[in-house]
């Protein structure tokens, strides 16, 4: 077996233009294997594939981009989704997705692939309106809302063998292949830094059912460390919310309103707790002295209101990396599984104790 770095010892006479049949013959391996190397599938192993890319690399071997969606019947193209979410501004896209906007775009040029971005919302039909008509082959879905009405939808392109991935909770018995955080041990870990500081009444703004199960699942998370301190979960200190900053605003005063006592607020996202501390602030609360406030996601916007928000760090940039990458898996036909990323948390002013 050749060694990983090589020199060819005699190269072959190739009239013409290098094929991949030219490469799979002088590394004596299939073709199929040569196609896998090339477009970076784990399915081959490191010393075969460096093997692969170093004869093309000698043989100046080009992927020819047309010729080979051609033979596939694909477009070298992979569509995004997202779902439109409730913005100030026109976006309608929730800020915690423009960066995994970025790392998403910045795999699919890694994988030589074109993106097609679109709102989930311009069609009942995502199978017809992209792999079907050939446009894309295969999906990326960034949010769905209430997870109740979009199972129904997520199920049927299972059905139709449509070839998707989706950013959300990747948990036991949903269809398709997710990719997302460890939502729960991110609410575990916030919560057990809200009780290092002291605090014993945590507020939790965010839905803690089934209909967002990543905000369930910090819920969970969050119930979890306050059983483990010995802590009492009290149910009338979680208030309902979606990810805007309007809804934490609403959810921290109907807190307020009904003369609940807490002494930190747990919220389910960024925006939740941001809209917390204008809450908090119009009620002559002081964040962190009176009480402390953290969220979930590490949105730009985080570290740049006031005081800076303590919160849970998704890596967005090895989620993008990782929803190109099962997906062009899934359309080479590979299997493919769901998977958490491991997430960690960022300490700033909002939950630190200050010191007389």
């Amino acid at each position: 077996m050749m060694p990983a770095s090589f020199t060819l010892p005699v190269m072959m006479s190739i009239k013409g233009k290098a094929t991949s049949l030219d490469i799979a013959h002088m590394a004596g391996v299939s073709q199929p294997t040569v196609s896998r190397a090339l477009r970076g599938s784990p399915m081959v192993n490191a010393e075969t594939r460096q093997r692969i890319l170093e004869i093309a690399r000698q043989l100046n071997y080009k992927v020819d981009k047309n010729a080979s969606s051609l033979r596939c019947q694909q477009s070298g193209t992979l569509a995004l989704l997202f779902f439109e979410d409730p913005t100030p501004d026109d976006s309608l896209i929730n800020p915690f997705f423009h960066s995994m906007l970025g790392s998403i775009t910045r795999a699919c040029a890694l994988h030589g692939h074109d993106l097609l971005v679109s709102f989930q919302q311009l069609s009942s039909d995502w199978h017809a309106d992209f792999e079907d008509s050939n446009k894309a082959d295969g999906i990326i879905l960034l949010g769905y809302g209430d997870y109740h009405e979009s199972v129904e939808r997520l199920q049927r392109l299972v059905e139709q063998g449509t070839h998707f991935v989706r950013w959300g909770a990747a948990l036991p018995g949903q269809p398709g292949v997710s990719v997302g955080s460890d939502n729960f041990q991110g609410g575990f870990d916030i919560t057990a830094h809200l009780l290092d500081q002291g605090c014993r009444r945590i507020a939790f703004l965010g839905h803690a059912s089934s209909h967002y199960p990543e905000f369930e699942e910090r819920y969970r998370g969050h119930a979890e460390a306050l059983r483990a301190r010995g802590v009492e979960a009290h149910a009338t200190l979680q208030q309902d919310a979606i990810t805007t900053e309007e809804s934490g605003h609403a959810a921290c005063l109907a807190l307020l309103d009904r003369g609940e006592r807490f002494d930190a607020v747990c919220a389910a996202s960024d925006l939740i707790a941001i809209g917390a501390l204008r809450a908090l602030r119009e009620r002559g609360l002081r964040v962190p002295d009176d009480v402390l406030v953290t969220g979930f996601d590490d949105i730009p916007l985080a570290a740049s209101v006031s005081p800076a928000l303590t919160t849970v760090q998704q890596d967005t940039k090895q989620a993008g990396q990782l929803l190109v990458e099962k997906l062009l898996a899934l359309i080479a036909r590979e299997p493919v599984e769901g998977i958490n990323i491991p997430v960690k948390l960022v300490m700033r002013e909002s939950s630190r104790r200050r010191v007389p």
